[in-house]
């Protein structure tokens, strides 16, 4: 990412559900997805206020443009789940993605959490296995039947033990 841009991480908020959707939409169908499979995905892109509400949500903006944004999800007293992660196409492969992650981690450390559970997209897994994630299962998708998705877990606390592989 360049020096020269003015980005920052700000807490998202209610107002912005409705963009904040449509980024979470247009992220997951840079993959080539169907018009059919992404319709199906349509309600699990969807964040409404009350979401934001319940779960720490943050943005990347540069300037006036929100380029993505992050959410956590209380699993336990020491996991946490990364709820949503998306970055706006025009900005994928710029280290948007990578300051959202790491300010994700940061984030979650600070609430007190050791653990972070991430359900990933398949053609996200070099992303997540470049934060630190290693793949400790799958999950059927909530949208799609017979759709596994890569559960990948990253060890927020040198001092405890390791996610299991």
């Amino acid at each position: 990412m360049s020096n020269t841009q003015n980005w920052q991480i700000r807490q998202a908020l209610p107002s912005e559900v409705e963009h904040l959707s449509g980024l979470a939409f247009r992220s997951k169908s840079y993959w080539g997805y169907s018009d059919q499979f992404m319709q199906t995905c349509l309600e699990e892109l969807t964040v409404d206020a009350c979401y934001i509400e319940k779960n720490p949500t943050f943005v990347i903006e540069d300037g006036r443009d929100t380029i993505g944004f992050y959410s956590l999800e209380h699993i336990s007293a020491v996991e946490v789940e990364l709820g949503f992660l998306f970055v706006d196409p025009a900005f994928i492969g710029k280290g948007y993605g990578r300051e959202l992650m790491m300010h994700a981690q940061e984030e979650a450390r600070h609430l007190g959490y050791s653990k972070m559970i991430i359900e990933g997209d398949p053609n996200a897994e070099r992303f997540y296995r470049s934060a630190g994630g290693s793949v400790v299962g799958t999950r059927k998708s909530a949208s799609i039947p017979n759709r596994e998705l890569p559960i990948f877990c990253i060890n927020l606390d040198a001092s405890e033990k390791p996610c299991p592989s």
